[in-house]
């Protein structure tokens, strides 16, 4: 057997790569925005979603992520206006409608913040594969924090998975990426 039939040197053991193609990264969802609108995934087909999963009451993680986003969309310029910036909350119990409007003002003004009942937060979790995790924490006022994942998703026009960009990506790194995949 030659190496490139998959023999590993000398000793005889043999592997495949098996490729599975692109991840089932995402699906339909129906939320509530912050402006207390029942949205679904279709409201914003034709547009790119640049999404991140996490909670208003987050202290550095999720308004760190969204000011990346922020500042990459502004880098941008007209692409920008392709680009539907999305915050989906992992805390619906105190990420009311109110809650979210308030938080996403911070930020790009195209952002949409969405809520919704706690099964249907589960739901659009597990279609993009989010973690989440509420974490007691009876020192802190606010009694709990939330564990979660920390990926901003890039969705195509009609809604299939294109990219993630990890905690360390900057904002010159994902206007860069943005440029070269947004048509």
């Amino acid at each position: 057997m030659s190496k490139s039939d998959g023999q590993v040197g000398d000793s005889g053991a043999t592997s495949k790569v098996v490729s599975s193609g692109k991840p089932r990264v995402g699906g339909p969802f129906e939320l509530v925005s912050h402006t207390g609108q029942t949205v679904t995934n279709a409201d914003f087909s034709g547009k790119y979603m640049l999404m991140f999963f996490g909670f208003t009451f987050c202290p550095d993680v999720c308004p760190t992520e969204l000011q990346v986003i922020t500042s990459a969309l502004e880098e941008l310029g007209p692409t920008a206006d392709k680009i539907q910036p999305i915050f989906v909350t992992v805390d619906p119990e105190r990420d009311t409608p109110d809650a979210m409007a308030q938080y996403v003002a911070h930020f790009h003004p195209s952002f949409v913040g969405l809520t919704g009942s706690p099964e249907q937060i589960a739901k659009v979790a597990k279609a993009f594969r989010v973690y989440y995790k509420r974490v007691e924490d009876p020192s802190s006022a606010a009694e709990y924090t939330m564990d979660h994942s920390a990926v901003v998703y890039l969705m195509s026009p009609d809604g299939a998975f294109l990219k993630h960009y990890g905690g360390a990506t900057s904002p010159e790194a994902m206007a860069k990426s943005l440029k070269e995949l947004v048509q």
